[in-house]
């Protein structure tokens, strides 16, 4: 099977529902490793996609398909476990030039993930929310050293209407082909930094060089990126600067909205193609033959 996500068949569901009953005592991480082994499901870079199965297993028991063991841990929802570590707020404010050259930096250490945790939970409006499947973050800092901004690019949107229709790819091409896209989760140019077209600078510098990142991280390549903007909180100004394509909005509803429900905040949707022939890429069965 490789690293194709399998398409869940009866006869897989059987499968699970054979292996819980044979294992009553394997909990969700244990049965997700079992079943990525039996199926042989992989990341391209030979890893098993455990993460990846058990959000399936996960969406099968709220369909009633399957009915899970309890979770080992109660989620409480990540900022509230996050320590908010002492950061040097100190005022910059001068020109790009100063501060350059940019320094990227993947957050792969324990400490850098803490210090990027609570940087993103205590100054980013959406905070910090525990990211599943592949992803990569990132800490910015000046030709000094000094941290400046943080960003984090995870799953893409499985749906999405106007994305979808300047891609061009079909319902199946999409499922084929999502994970050669990632969405910008996150952007934050910490509120003490005020340099004026430093967030376009950090997005162009991150866009060239993030497909190669992301192909020594998981071993696939991707061929696009994209973000939602909040309408009415921001303007997008950063990325047209840094040529990003707006292709729509989203329509304010939710996969659960009801009429007469909360309407959740409209969004304008940005894509930058990393390939010129990003649409041919993600319109195919499988973007890496």
């Amino acid at each position: 099977m490789g690293h194709i996500k399998p398409k869940i068949t009866k006869q897989k569901i059987d499968e699970i529902r054979a292996l819980m009953g044979a294992n009553p005592s394997w909990h969700r991480t244990r049965l997700s490793v079992e079943i990525c082994e039996l199926w042989d499901w992989r990341g391209p870079n030979g890893q098993i996609k455990d993460i990846s199965c058990r959000d399936m297993l996960r969406d099968l028991d709220k369909k009633g398909e399957i009915k899970l063991p309890k979770a080992l841990r109660k989620g409480g929802g990540a900022s509230n476990k996050i320590a908010h570590l002492c950061h040097d707020t100190t005022l910059i404010n001068c020109k790009l030039k100063e501060l350059m050259p940019i320094r990227i930096e993947i957050v792969t250490s324990a400490e850098k993930l803490a210090i990027f945790k609570s940087y993103i939970s205590q100054y980013h409006y959406l905070g910090y929310d525990r990211n599943i499947g592949e992803n990569i973050k990132y800490i910015i800092f000046s030709r000094d050293g000094t941290p400046l901004a943080c960003l984090m690019f995870s799953s893409a949107a499985w749906a999405c209407q106007p994305r979808d229709e300047a891609i061009g790819w079909t319902r199946d091409e999409r499922r084929w082909n999502l994970q050669y896209m990632t969405g910008n989760s996150r952007f934050l140019i910490f509120p003490w930094i005020r340099v004026s077209h430093l967030a376009s600078h950090i997005l162009s510098l991150v866009s060239r060089r993030i497909s190669d990142d992301w192909t020594v991280k998981y071993g696939h390549k991707i061929f696009a990126l994209e973000t939602f903007v909040e309408r009415d909180r921001f303007r997008g100004t950063c990325y047209k600067a840094a040529n990003w394509i707006f292709v729509g909005s989203t329509t304010g509803l939710g996969r659960n909205s009801v009429r007469g429900g909360v309407p959740i905040p409209i969004k304008n949707i940005f894509i930058y193609p990393l390939t010129s022939n990003f649409q041919k890429k993600l319109c195919v069965e499988n973007s890496e033959s």
